[in-house]
């Protein structure tokens, strides 16, 4: 397994790492919508914040040499399903034709007060 680290991605808080790649596949960690210099939420806004989590996504995904057309499939974990309009908008924005696979789920809560995290697997 290659471990997959950039400075484009807020540093993992925990005992895991940004990215995992073998085989083809890369399993991108949880990334909570942190500005990965600051490692602040950037906004209270929910639009603000899903872009900054799918940045960060794309962020660790590019590192290990991949697209954003490789990203196959993502979590979503929103801690108040009533912002998924809100989300679900800037998510197609972000993906545009490419239409990965997906879930949705709420949470009761995430690191950092974070209202959404969204993970990612992407294969060469």
């Amino acid at each position: 397994m290659q471990t997959i680290q950039t400075k484009n991605a807020p540093k993992a808080i925990g005992a895991y790492s940004q990215g995992a790649y073998k085989n083809g596949t890369l399993y991108v960690s949880g990334q909570l919508p942190l500005d990965p210099q600051t490692s602040d939420l950037p906004s209270n806004d929910i639009k603000v914040l899903t872009r900054q989590a799918l940045n960060n996504v794309l962020a660790v995904v590019e590192a290990a040499g991949l697209k954003k057309t490789d990203i196959v499939r993502c979590g979503i974990f929103l801690t108040d399903m009533r912002a998924f309009n809100e989300f679900n908008e800037v998510y197609g924005e972000f993906f545009g034709d490419h239409q990965p696979a997906r879930a949705a789920v709420e949470v009761r809560g995430l690191p950092k007060g974070a209202p959404i995290e969204i993970d990612g697997i992407a294969i060469k």
